[in-house]
């Protein structure tokens, strides 16, 4: 209990650190909605852990329904954990929450499908990821990186790093860019990709095609 209770005043302490709007103790601790929800995750974890299952789970929507924040039981969130407005942040079951993180509103830390084991992300100490920003599947934002505002992030980010875009690419790495040119028409297109990939594959059938009715006629 002692332990929760210093992780309850740390979650205080790094709202006054984050948010120049914070005034005073007491109008954060009534009033700060992404408080609220890492408080009641931290008490649904704690049952979780205790294999606590169903009151952990309802512990979790009560705060969903009053804080517009959904966090689930089994994810594991560490110290000074900072939600910015936080309305539809959504954190997945398997996520790893290193010490100092940020998120802001409307971020999704979530899933690919629906395989087993470890399916989201992990999220290194002093990581801040944007408004909007999409973080999916098994995968690494390393410490002290950024991911930009409504990017959607599906690979690994190194530390020190920065990715925005859709798909999310790294544009700076060690305080030095890595890609010199953030032109819309110039980022990676997976869908443009896969197009291209069938149109060659039909040429190819053609041909072959093509092959075997002049074998045919010999």
């Amino acid at each position: 209990m002692g332990k929760l209770l210093k992780m309850f005043k740390e979650d205080v302490d790094v709202v006054f650190d984050q948010d120049p709007a914070a005034r005073g103790r007491f109008e954060v601790i009534l009033t700060y909605a992404g408080l609220h929800a890492i408080w009641s995750h931290r008490i649904a974890h704690a049952c979780y852990k205790r294999k606590f299952f169903f009151l952990a789970r309802v512990i979790s929507q009560v705060s969903r329904f009053f804080t517009g924040i959904e966090i689930h039981p089994g994810a594991q969130i560490g110290r000074r954990f900072f939600i910015d407005h936080g309305m539809g942040v959504v954190i997945g079951e398997t996520c790893e929450i290193g010490d100092n993180v940020t998120l802001f509103q409307g971020v999704t830390l979530g899933g690919t499908g629906k395989e087993k084991g470890k399916r989201h992300p992990t999220l290194k100490d002093n990581s801040l990821v944007a408004t909007g920003a999409k973080v999916l599947g098994s995968i690494t934002i390393g410490e002290n990186s950024k991911v930009g505002a409504g990017s959607v992030v599906l690979h690994e980010v190194p530390d020190n790093s920065t990715v925005v875009g859709i798909p999310g690419t790294v544009v700076m790495q060690d305080g030095k860019k890595v890609s010199k040119n953030l032109d819309h028409h110039k980022m990676p297109d997976p869908v443009a990709d896969k197009i291209n990939e069938l149109e060659q594959q039909i040429e190819s059938l053609k041909q072959e095609i093509n092959e075997q009715k002049g074998k045919r006629s010999e």
